[in-house]
């Protein structure tokens, strides 16, 4: 583990290491992220967000119609513990 500098003639010369490495960097093509895949990451991600929002509309709505949460533990495959543990803080 790297101490931080202390002292301001500590901290001059970490910042002159760190703009060497900097200048002296050259990227490689194990450094570059496949655009692509990036971009199905980012909207893979945005639609589980949105799905877990439905869910949670939808299990609110489940347990406002008076379902157990074994039955919603089922429709989310899981056991009714384990959804009201997801879910309960969420609902209320």
């Amino acid at each position: 583990m790297m101490t931080m500098p202390r002292t301001v003639e500590e901290i001059l010369a970490h910042a002159d290491e760190l703009a060497a490495r900097f200048e002296e960097y050259e990227p490689s093509d194990a450094d570059e992220l496949d655009v692509g895949a990036v971009m199905l990451l980012r909207s893979a991600i945005a639609e589980r967000s949105q799905a877990e929002r439905h869910l949670i509309a939808a299990v609110r709505r489940a347990r406002e119609s008076g379902m157990s949460w074994s039955a919603i533990g089922t429709f989310v495959g899981t056991s009714g513990e384990a959804a009201r543990q997801r879910y309960a803080s969420k609902v209320a």
